[in-house]
């Protein structure tokens, strides 16, 4: 990638994240709903940590930091680069103010503008990574927007609705075979990747089928009528003891109105279009429901071999702010729906390929260190933006995970 093209990704990247932001006030911006979310002002302030830290103050001389305190108040998880912020207590930085950070991100922007011409070939590829780190926290700030919003008993709406275009009920699913036998997965060649997509290894599978389309809110309301939420039969032990434990009876932002299902999202309340694939479930809800349906999840090496050869760029991601929700599948034949809309969860544990090494360095805490209790996810959602994910791309959260827009492709053995 030239440096003119480079600088072109990072403009744009950096002024998306801006405008996803726009509508929101100090409070807005400031609140954390849960350990998991982040307040949009972190999210706006790390991610311009990230580049300040690792590319401007490590590769840029006399680079003279906007604000020494900010290293405390913005690193994530990097062990390396010493104490910081609580994760849980984000939401108390009431300073600094949204304005300060919009401050912190201009002086940013312009110091490695400035710089890009002159940095190194090693500090080019920590700008691409930024990027791409800055991509995954456009979608986090989207859902921990959303989560945030949940909160509030007036339901506000990020943006305004749009009219609903219930499509019509899709036809049953259909069942497309996978390849059998030896394939090979992960990344290898040109183009960026994350350290964990590689390196690239040959897998062993079986005969195999995937379902053409995700599973939808429909299917979701026939599983919870017919007491999918209430069958211990159905559910992993650690589960159903979530299930109990926390009341659950639907997928988050879901809410009854008489013998009807609501839903909340970024345009606030509306009602749940059986045609649209169901978001916003766990894993343990996604292996719960292939139980009922007599089938299972898909592993990440039948997804992925599906995968290569479509259009990564296609489908429902993230172009611009606006409203974001899933969509329901268009007609057609074959696979559908397998990039944008919702992630869909796997049966993989998230764990190393054979032969993984993480990135030397601070920036080699970024995924290796996370290899464990958590379960692949593939395909990116609608709050993905495009052009951020390929086959090979491995997302991971933990089993009860749910506020992501995470939904359920189903596969069987044949």
């Amino acid at each position: 990638m030239t440096v003119a093209l480079l600088a072109e990704r990072f403009r744009s990247t950096r002024a998306l994240t801006v405008a996803l932001a726009a509508p929101l006030g100090d409070a807005d911006a400031t609140v954390q709903s849960m350990p998991d979310a982040s307040p949009a002002k972190w999210h706006l302030a790390h991610t311009s940590w990230f580049f300040e830290t690792f590319v401007l103050r490590d590769h840029r001389r006399g680079y003279r930091p906007f604000d020494p305190a900010y290293a405390y108040l913005f690193n994530s998880y990097y062990e390396a680069e010493g104490q910081r912020q609580p994760r849980h207590a984000r939401g108390l930085l009431t300073r600094p103010t949204l304005a300060d950070i919009q401050a912190y991100r201009a002086h940013v922007d312009g110091a490695l503008a400035a710089a890009l011409p002159d940095l190194p070939d090693a500090a080019l590829a920590l700008v691409a990574l930024g990027i791409q780190h800055e991509q995954q926290h456009q979608e986090l700030l989207l859902t921990d927007i959303l989560h945030l919003f949940a909160q509030n008993p007036l339901r506000p709406a990020l943006w305004p609705s749009v009219p609903a275009r219930h499509a019509p009920a899709p036809p049953p699913l259909r069942w497309i075979a996978g390849r059998a036998g030896v394939v090979e997965i992960g990344h290898a060649g040109p183009g960026f990747a994350f350290d964990c997509e590689t390196p690239r290894h040959q897998v062993l599978l079986v005969p195999h089928a995937l379902a053409d389309r995700p599973v939808t809110n429909g299917a979701w309301q026939d599983f919870i009528a017919d007491g999918g939420y209430a069958d211990a039969r159905l559910w992993l032990s650690d589960g159903w003891a979530w299930v109990r434990a926390n009341a659950i009876a639907a997928p988050l932002y879901w809410q009854r109105d008489g013998s009807d299902w609501l839903r909340f999202g970024l345009d606030g309340i509306g009602p749940v279009d059986p045609a649209v694939p169901v978001a916003h479930v766990s894993f343990y809800e996604a292996d719960a429901f292939a139980r009922w349906a007599g089938v299972r999840l898909p592993t990440e090496a039948e997804w992925e071999s599906a995968a290569e050869g479509l259009d990564p760029a296609s489908g429902n991601q993230l172009d611009r702010a606006g409203p974001v929700s899933p969509t329901a599948a268009a007609p057609g034949d074959g696979l559908r729906q397998m990039f944008g809309d919702v992630w869909e969860w796997t049966g993989s544990a998230y764990r190393p390929y054979p032969g993984f090494r993480p990135a030397a360095g601070a920036v080699g805490e970024y995924n290796g260190k996370f290899m464990s209790g958590q379960a692949v996810l593939r395909g990116g959602s609608c709050a993905t933006p495009r052009g951020h994910v390929r086959a090979s791309y491995r997302n991971f959260f933990y089993p009860h995970q749910r506020w992501q827009f995470t939904g359920v492709r189903l596969a069987k053995d044949l």
